[in-house]
């Protein structure tokens, strides 16, 4: 399900999009829990990990961020990678700055993202 993003660039406010995702990853049922998977999106980057993993305290999540990985400038692999970076930096508890000085994908997204 749709749940919008972190500092999006539309203009539902962060608790309104970190309830929908809650809501989404709550059991239905106590004896079959069915979960829906929130879709974050909405001009993501690498910048929103810290901050949703923060909010979420999980990584139950599909995050869509077209133009935060096509507009890597090594490539869009390159931007595929700076997510992933992203997120372990925020599971780990470490800054981004931090981790990106061992992570050149990173880093790069970083100089890049707003």
């Amino acid at each position: 399900m749709h749940v919008n993003g972190l500092d999006n660039k539309f203009s539902e406010d962060d608790d309104s999009v970190v309830a929908s995702a809650r809501t989404c990853l709550t059991p239905l049922f106590p004896d079959k829990p069915c979960l829906t998977m929130p879709v974050f999106s909405s001009g993501q980057t690498v910048r929103q990990a810290p901050g949703t993993y923060a909010a979420l305290g999980s990584t139950d999540l599909i995050v869509t961020a077209g133009g935060g990985i096509v507009a890597h400038p090594g490539s869009p692999g390159e931007g595929v990678a700076a997510f992933r970076q992203a997120w372990e930096a925020a599971v780990a508890g470490l800054p981004l700055t931090d981790h990106a000085r061992t992570h050149p994908a990173l880093a790069q997204a970083l100089e890049g993202a707003a």
